[in-house]
């Protein structure tokens, strides 16, 4: 589970319009919808100010998104192809295709898996590195204040969460 579905988790684990044991959702009130609205938009909003960022970095923000996959994921050896396709919500194809874009803009490079020759894991290169530690420090800045807005819209939903 990412990090986000974890938190998003844990802040709605008891939410109170789940059905209750006899199966009935509570009434829904129109500060229920503001506070979806709210949230939704900062989420819309905080995608655009990321999209507009990778822009201005040179990159596509699907491209973004690539970078951190790599750079993000766990272990030891680099992310596989089906790996990133994983994160980013793609078919294996299109992945495919994104790596070769972000391969021949000198991002990233293919590597062949050490114990597994049918595996491509997919590494950052220098100037790949060089972006995203460019574009990450703002991007962690403005996830710490879009949590902190999700934290308020959950805790104040009227009274109705923990």
């Amino acid at each position: 589970m990412s990090a986000t579905a974890w938190y998003v988790a844990g802040c709605l684990s008891d939410w109170p319009l789940r059905p209750g044991e006899d199966g009935n959702v509570p009434q829904l009130t129109r500060g229920d919808f503001e506070h979806l609205l709210a949230f939704r938009v900062s989420l819309r909003r905080f995608q655009r100010w990321s999209e507009d960022q990778a822009q201005a970095a040179g990159l596509t923000h699907v491209q973004h998104q690539l970078l951190v996959a790599i750079k993000g994921h766990p272990g030891a050896e680099p992310p596989t192809v089906g790996d990133l396709a994983d994160y980013l919500l793609l078919r294996h194809h299109s992945t495919v295709e994104l790596v070769d874009r972000a391969e021949a803009a000198g991002f990233v490079r293919r590597i062949a898996d050490a114990s597994d020759g049918r595996l491509v894991r997919v590494r950052l290169t220098a100037p790949g590195e060089r972006i995203l530690n460019d574009l990450t420090p703002a991007h962690l800045a403005e996830l710490h204040d879009l949590a902190a807005v999700l934290d308020e819209l959950v805790v104040s939903a009227d009274g109705r969460i923990r």
